[in-house]
Parts: structure tokens; C-alpha cells; sequence
């Protein structure tokens, strides 16, 4: 049974525990802002791990406890002030109130009264067209939420799973942190365990379909992405997987998908061999009954029959596809938990990348990515729906989230969803293509019209550009608990119009991504979404616009652009090849993404990998970015390479006007350069560079940013949209005018004209304000 221990430290530390063995209440005050409630009538209280908890031994936390006899007690912290009667739970006699100035009006907690929180996840979106309602997050407007863990199945001694002692007990935990949302979320990970780190590997492009290929068939279609330049990290075969092998000299790791309760069918080629480890008979020609609640079938499902198939197969992880709801044998234990948790504990055997794939079971799920969100309908209400999604995962920890990119069934083909969700899926944690079996709905980029496939693949290339970037923030989410996608809130608690973009997330500490879900107009041909810009200056990664902060506006976008904002001072470092390898390796060329305007820094994090692709946290290097905005330098400081000898640099330096020359220092040499102009800001190709070389690059002291015409860009879109000619002259006449930013947008708001014109008009006009 010692395989199926896990790290967990369940028992409090007694100083953070208020009630006594004679008490139907226990109080443990695990951190300033948390508070776990806890009744029994029989006085049985649990001290073992939960699918939620398995930490409680916490720091000792400073608190005082005021004993009011039969009037009752109260615990208070920094955050909070507890008051409880003493008697059964009720409303009138346990209340919280979370103190500070960064809560909402009201926010005082009653028992068993409804907690509207800011939405965490649901279990599946199967057969959902657009909006679902969410399940619970730690976070709230009102300052306090609460995660009822009160029938969850628990783990024994020994790490094997067991109901609840009392099955009537109350086993809450309330989150009172205010609109202190990051605290928050890191005391969840304490609690709850942290986000595991990714494989490098993962955080490339996937391919999945479910479709019946036969090996030549499918290593003929990775052939075919590799001869079109389109670079894939995993390949996941759905169903029908029994016939075909993983070729290793593809580059891309390989998932295959189970579906567990079907159990392990006669024709199986491992059912003789499971049958004999569980003794069952199988002459009449029965398969053997999936039943994970059994440890002696929990032992065969992994050592016999899920052994021979990664040894055959090439198999790296498995994607768990559950259906089949919370129920077993035994009350209160859910299938879909057991798997999650013993698959993921079962993939830490040495020489593999702990990973597994499946659907989200409750709050905890977090310590088994990748989440699946489900069969999703192929539609623009799924696709809107989506971002929000993958933005409160972030509000109950579960940041490493994959979506069906395209959706999964239904709907009908239409090139523009297709590309729109893929450009999301790009700026997503996790980059997979999906769809149904049916021969007419594929996702190969080359079946579609060719504007789409050209954009389509420049987006599947920038995936992989984007991996240094998201493999640091990979280290990040792991290390210091800041997920990868979070909603935009997060930094801007107190500005009520953050929340009122729900699809609008950080990606990274870097970018902000505002997804385009909607068709774009018949008028303009362009899409547009609604944004809410943070205070600050803004720059867009594709078009080199400059925004103003602190204000909303819709963004216009054509279909080869992406609204993603950087803000001054952004170093964002990409893979330089033109077409990235497979597998998301370690490049060999960098190219730097510096956005001038305000300092900047960026720790680059790199990890050797074995062949298993097992990342080796002993053997991480660092680079080093430092910007100065005053006196125009940008310095790079590599620890060390564990790349080869020598990295090719190219250093871009975006929305910023162009130097007539640049002041170049590599280790002891100094030189001059001139700069390559590009559509936004220039960069340069410095030679290849010996491993831990110093580089220096002077572009000038205080350096400014570039802001493109307001009219040139009016007149494209003017110019391309589909009007009357002769509202066009008025329109072009007035832009030419000599009139005030405001007297053009008021001149412009007075015509008879289409809104999505209008719109695009005035975002240019009001992109920068002097």
C-alpha cells in the first residue's frame, strides 16, 4: 500500500486549533484570511487529507480568541472577526466579518447564506453551447467565499481512499481575504497542494481527433505538419489507439485515451493477464468489470494492463475520459477523483514527466493537470464563453486548462470560428486541436480557404515561438503560485470596469489578451471585442498601436491580427526560428521582444531535460534582462548555456522610433550597428554569441514610442469598408480637417453611419491621447 501514499501533512498545528475533545465545534485559523469551520455531533472531527485539504499544518498564525462563556466566542484576525454562539449552526449565531478597506459594502458572512463568488469550474462543458453556471472559487466582491468540503472522500494512513466518520458533520473552509485575491489563491495552493510543473513538451501545439487511423495513416499526417512547417509537441489518439506505435523520430510526445469504465473487454490483448491478477474467470467470455474502488483492481489496472500498453505503445500520459458522474459502489467516493488522483500519483515512476489528462473533479483538482473542459458545441457561444471559463479556473487554482480548439460536435464549418478560436487557443495554457468522428469536421490548417490556412499557421508557429516565454511561466505558476491566464480583476480589484470584461485575462506577467469571439462586420471586415485597459501605456504585439490606459474601448482587429497588449517596459523572450522543431526544444536562436517606455526585467528560466523529456530542477539557467529606460540599454546576462556553445540573438525592439545608430557590446568588444526598421519599432541580429557572453545594447537615452497616424490608419479601414462612396468623402473630409481629436470624434458620432465603422473610427482617433 505504500504506493499509494502521497505527500500531505493533514494534523494542524494545536496552537491554530480553538475547541476542545469536549466540543461539537473545532476552529482552525489556518491563515490570517482562513478559517476552517468544522461540527459534529458526535464529536468526531477529521484529521485526514480530503480530495480538497491535505495540508493543515500550517505556520502558526497570530490570532486572538475572546471566551464569552454561554454568550458565546470570538476569533479574530488582521482579515477577520469571528463570532459564534456555541450551539448548532445557524445564521443568527456564527457570522464572520471580513475587516480592511479593500471589501465591498456588506461583507459579512452569516452561516448556510448564499456566497456569491467571482465563479471557479464546472465539471464538464459536454453538450454546452455558450454559458454554463461555475462552481465555487476562493475569491469574491464581497470579500469572503467558501469551499464546503464537507462530503468529500478522504485518504487513510496508508493513502488509500475511505468515507467521511461522520457522514452528518460540517467541514467548511472560508476564504476572508477581501479583494486581496492573490493571497487568496497562494493560501489555496498551501492548503490544497500546488500546481505541479508542466513538461516542457506540453506547452507546444496537440493534435487530437478522434478518428480511427491506422499507424501508417497517422505518422503520414505528423509528416505532413513537418513538411508544411507546422510544429507539434503532442499527439493524442482518441479510442482507437490499439494498432498504432509512437515513432520517436517524430518529436512529440504521446497521450491515448482511456475510457475506463468500459473495463478491460475479452479482446483485449492484456484482459488474460489482468483476469489471472484478479482471479476472475473469463471462459464465458466476460470482460473484466472496471472497479477502481477495489485496491486489488486499482493494483492491475496500472502494473498489468496499463504497463503492456505504454510499453507497446509509446504511451508518455493518458487522457482520462470519465462520463460516467461522481458515483461507485461506495457512497461518497467519485471515480473521477480516484483516477485523477492514483493515474497521477502512478505517472511520478521515475523516468517519466508526472502528467495526466481529464476532467476537472472538484476544488484540488489542481495537482493533476491538464484539465479537459469537454465535448463543447462548435459554435461563436461556445467560443465566447471559453476565455471566462479558463479565467475562473484561475480563481480555484486550476490554471493548466485544454480546450476541443474548434469545439468538439455540431455546428457547421465556418473558416472564420476556426481561426478565431485557434488564435485564442494560442494565447491559451493549453494549445489543442480536437473534433469529433465524422469525416467532414476537421482541423487540418490546409482544408481551409487559403487567408485562413496562411493565418492559421503563422499562429501554430507562434505557439511554439512563445515557449520560453510560457515554459518560465510554467516555473512561475509552480514556484510561486501565479497561474498562467488570470482575469484581469486580479490586479485591478477596486476599478469596477475589470470586471466587467470577464473574457479579458493576463497572460503571463507581460500580456494582456483580449479574445475576439464575434464574426467580424460586413462593413469593415474587421472583428472587434470589448476591452478594459489597466492605468499605463499599452502597446499591441501585432500592429504596434499605442493605447492610452485607464479607459474602455472596442478593439478592431483583421484576421492576421490579435488584440494582446504589452505593457512599456515588456521583455518577452520567443524562440527566433522561423519554424520551430518539433517537441519544444531548447532553441538555439532567441529573439528578445523589448517594448521601450518604462524599466523592464525578465528572468529567463531554461530546464535540461533527460530523453523522457523529465525536467531536471538542479540544472536550471538564467538569463537575465534588464532594460533601462533612462539611459536606453538593454542588458543581457546569461548565467550559462546548457544549449551547445553558442545562441544566435535577435533583439527587437517594438513600438519605438528608430535610431540612426546602435551602440553594441559583447563581452570586452564594442561596435556600432544600424538598426533594421521594421512596421513597429526596429531590431538587430547580433552573430552568433559563446555561451555566458555579457551583451549590451544602447539604443539612446529615454527612448520614445513610435504613435502610427490616426489618419493613416482611419484611411485603410475607410477605405476597405464596405459603404457608400459618398459617405466615405464626408468621412475622409473630416478626418483631413483641422479640428481637434474631440471635434473630429464628435463630427464623426453625428453622421449616418455603420456603428462597427463608426467604432473602428474612433478607436484609432482615441488610441493615444497627449
Amino acid at each position: 500500500m505504500h504506493r499509494y501514499r502521497f505527500p500531505c501533512q493533514p494534523l494542524a498545528d494545536s496552537s491554530n486549533v480553538v475547541g476542545s475533545a469536549d466540543d461539537s465545534y473545532r476552529f482552525t485559523v489556518l491563515d490570517d484570511g482562513l478559517l476552517r469551520l468544522e461540527w459534529s455531533q458526535e464529536k468526531k472531527f477529521e484529521d485526514r487529507a480530503s480530495t480538497f485539504a491535505i495540508n493543515h499544518n500550517l505556520s502558526p498564525t497570530k490570532f486572538r480568541v475572546l471566551d464569552h462563556g454561554q454568550d458565546g466566542l470570538e476569533i479574530i484576525t488582521s482579515r477577520f472577526k469571528f463570532h459564534y454562539d456555541k450551539k448548532v449552526f445557524t445564521p443568527s449565531g456564527l457570522s464572520v466579518q471580513v475587516l480592511g478597506s479593500m471589501t465591498q459594502h456588506g461583507s459579512v458572512w452569516r452561516y448556510s447564506t448564499e456566497v456569491k463568488n467571482l465563479g471557479g469550474k464546472s465539471r464538464t462543458l459536454d453538450e454546452a453551447d455558450g454559458r454554463i453556471e461555475l462552481g465555487p472559487a476562493v475569491i469574491s466582491r464581497r470579500g469572503f467565499a467558501l469551499i464546503d468540503d464537507s462530503k468529500s472522500m478522504v485518504f487513510d494512513s496508508r493513502g488509500w481512499i475511505s468515507t467521511r466518520q461522520c457522514k452528518d458533520g460540517i467541514d467548511l473552509y472560508l476564504f476572508l481575504y477581501g479583494h486581496d485575491y492573490l493571497p487568496a489563491i497562494k493560501i489555496l495552493y498551501a492548503v490544497s497542494g500546488h500546481q505541479p510543473l508542466l513538461p516542457r513538451w506540453a506547452l507546444g501545439n496537440w493534435w487530437s481527433r478522434y478518428h480511427a487511423y491506422s499507424e501508417h495513416e497517422y505518422l503520414e499526417l505528423m509528416d505532413e505538419f513537418r513538411e508544411k512547417g507546422i510544429p507539434m509537441s503532442v499527439v493524442v489518439l482518441d479510442m482507437d489507439w490499439h494498432l498504432i506505435k509512437q515513432d520517436a523520430s517524430r518529436k512529440a510526445g504521446l497521450t491515448l485515451n482511456d475510457h475506463p469504465a468500459d473495463g478491460i473487454a475479452n479482446y483485449e490483448d492484456a484482459c488474460h493477464d489482468v483476469a489471472k491478477a484478479l482471479d476472475h474467470d473469463t471462459s464465458n467470455g466476460d470482460s473484466v468489470p472496471f472497479d477502481i474502488t477495489k485496491r486489488r483492481f486499482c493494483d492491475a489496472f496500472f502494473d498489468v494492463l496499463h504497463r503492456r500498453i505504454e510499453h507497446d505503445s509509446g504511451c508518455d500520459f493518458w487522457w482520462i475520459d470519465w462520463q460516467q458522474g461522481p458515483y461507485s459502489r461506495i457512497p461518497g467516493i467519485d471515480p473521477l477523483w480516484m483516477l485523477n488522483h492514483f493515474h497521477y500519483l502512478d505517472s511520478t515512476r521515475p523516468g517519466r514527466h508526472p502528467l495526466i489528462f481529464s476532467r476537472f473533479a472538484g476544488p484540488g483538482s489542481h495537482r493533476y493537470p491538464i484539465g479537459f473542459s469537454g465535448d463543447t458545441v462548435i459554435s461563436w457561444a461556445s467560443l465566447e464563453f471559453q476565455p471566462e471559463f479558463t479565467n475562473c479556473a484561475s480563481n480555484i487554482g486550476y490554471g493548466w486548462w485544454s480546450h476541443d480548439i474548434g469545439g468538439h460536435m455540431h455546428g457547421k464549418r465556418d473558416n472564420e470560428l476556426q481561426t478565431r478560436w485557434l488564435q485564442y487557443g494560442v494565447f491559451s495554457p493549453i494549445m489543442r486541436l480536437h473534433s469529433i468522428s465524422n469525416p467532414w469536421n476537421t482541423k487540418e490548417p490546409w482544408k481551409f480557404r487559403s487567408e485562413h490556412t496562411s493565418v492559421q499557421v503563422d499562429f501554430l508557429r507562434l505557439r511554439h515561438k512563445l515557449v520560453p516565454y510560457l515554459q518560465t511561466m510554467n516555473v512561475v505558476a509552480a514556484r510561486d503560485g501565479v497561474p498562467l491566464c488570470r482575469p484581469i480583476y486580479w490586479s485591478y480589484t477596486e476599478i469596477r470596469a475589470a470586471y466587467e470584461v470577464p473574457n479579458q485575462y493576463m497572460f503571463g506577467g507581460s500580456m494582456i489578451v483580449v479574445p475576439i469571439t464575434r464574426p467580424c462586420s460586413l462593413t469593415t471586415y474587421l472583428a472587434k471585442a470589448k476591452a478594459w485597459l489597466p492605468p499605463g501605456t499599452h502597446v499591441d504585439l501585432f500592429t504596434g498601436t499605442m493605447y492610452d490606459g485607464d479607459r474602455s474601448l472596442w478593439l478592431h482587429r483583421r484576421l492576421q491580427e490579435y488584440p494582446v497588449l504589452v505593457r512599456c517596459g515588456a521583455i518577452i523572450p520567443m524562440d527566433g526560428a522561423e519554424v520551430p522543431e518539433n517537441g519544444c526544444t531548447l532553441p538555439n536562436h532567441l529573439e528578445v521582444i523589448v517594448v521601450p517606455g518604462a524599466d523592464g526585467t525578465f528572468k529567463l528560466l531554461e530546464e535540461q531535460s533527460d530523453e523522457n523529456g523529465v525536467a531536471s530542477p538542479d540544472e536550471t539557467t538564467v538569463t537575465m534582462f534588464t532594460f533601462s529606460q533612462a539611459e536606453g540599454v538593454l542588458t543581457v546576462t546569461p548565467r550559462s548555456s546548457i544549449r551547445g556553445t553558442q545562441r544566435n540573438w535577435t533583439i527587437r525592439f517594438h513600438g519605438c522610433q528608430v535610431p540612426e545608430q546602435l551602440q553594441v557590446i559583447l563581452g570586452n568588444k564594442s561596435f556600432s550597428r544600424s538598426p533594421e526598421r521594421l512596421a513597429s519599432g526596429f531590431k538587430l541580429n547580433p552573430e552568433e554569441i559563446p555561451s555566458g557572453t555579457k551583451i549590451i545594447i544602447a539604443i539612446g537615452s529615454s527612448p520614445k514610442l513610435e504613435i502610427p497616424s490616426p489618419f493613416d490608419q482611419c484611411s485603410e479601414i475607410l477605405s476597405a469598408a464596405q459603404t457608400e462612396f459618398d459617405l466615405k468623402a464626408i468621412i475622409g473630409r473630416t478626418l483631413k480637417a483641422e479640428l481637434s481629436i474631440l471635434q473630429k470624434v464628435s463630427q464623426l458620432h453625428n453622421m449616418d453611419m455603420d456603428k462597427d465603422l463608426l467604432d473602428a473610427l474612433l478607436e484609432q482617433l482615441r488610441a493615444w491621447c497627449e
